[in-house]
């Protein structure tokens, strides 16, 4: 589903000639051919769509560091690129899920996991990437999970 969104957004994308839209794109594509072959390692015909989703993430990641910089540099040109390719990968996200979300997520998860200490931290934070990958911030979602756990 996810690939035939984004095949189909280059190419509306190439008709309007857009090409904002079409370098992000291109750029999630390229990023999603390197997730396939890093799969196929592993033995999987390609990545699963979690994989996707947590490689957009990451490369909205990645914007939102370079637009701090560029800001400081005075580079708002160079800025306001990163946060046109962070808008077009925002497009293929599913809906992003609120503080108060992640948290009764969490509770939910460490009550289902049985997590009882800072021990079980990874299981409940696998079972957190597995079910709601490209929905939350992970990191946001660790420093929640510590305050529940301790």
């Amino acid at each position: 589903m996810l690939r035939d969104d984004l095949q189909n957004s280059l190419k509306e994308a190439m008709k309007a000639r857009d090409t904002k839209t079409v370098n992000a794109v291109r750029l999630i594509i390229a990023g999603q051919k390197e997730k396939d072959v890093e799969a196929r390692g592993k033995g999987l015909e390609k990545a699963s769509d979690a994989d996707l989703l947590a490689m957009m993430q990451s490369m909205i990641k990645q914007r939102n560091e370079s637009i701090k910089i560029y800001v400081e540099s005075n580079r708002q040109d160079l800025a306001d690129k990163e946060q046109s390719e962070i808008d077009v990968i925002q497009r293929f996200l599913p809906k992003q899920m609120s503080a108060e979300e992640v948290e009764a997520v969490i509770k939910a998860l460490i009550t289902e996991t049985g997590a009882s200490g800072m021990k079980d931290m990874g299981k409940v934070m696998g079972a957190l990437k597995s079910k709601y990958a490209g929905q939350l911030d992970f990191g946001a979602a660790s420093a929640i999970l510590k305050k529940n756990l301790s």
